[in-house]
């Protein structure tokens, strides 16, 4: 079983509260989990008006899968043009990393 995550730094166009920015960063989250089947939330950043962390799980049985599915993840975010992706940082935990 490998485990990965993928933590994405994206800073915000014109927003001016915090409402307006869980108006951007929910239906972000919402189609990473429904095209991607993986657990999405916004993870950090969240007293920031134009910053999101957005952080993102999969599991495969294959490593290859996992890191597929994060790097397919990562071009969605990096795709959005409200949103401009500032850093991505991806970790993967197999059997031999106990």
């Amino acid at each position: 079983m490998f485990v990965g995550s993928l933590e994405l730094d994206v800073l915000l166009g014109d927003v001016h509260s915090l409402k307006e920015k869980r108006s951007l960063v929910r239906p972000v989250v919402a189609e990473l989990r429904r095209r991607f089947e993986v657990a999405a939330s916004e993870a950090g950043h969240q007293d920031l008006h134009r910053r999101a962390l957005i952080g993102v799980a999969a599991v495969a049985a294959d490593a290859a899968h996992v890191r597929e599915v994060l790097a397919g993840c990562e071009r969605l975010v990096a795709g959005r043009p409200e949103l401009e992706l500032l850093s991505a940082r991806t970790r993967l935990v197999g059997p031999e990393d106990d």
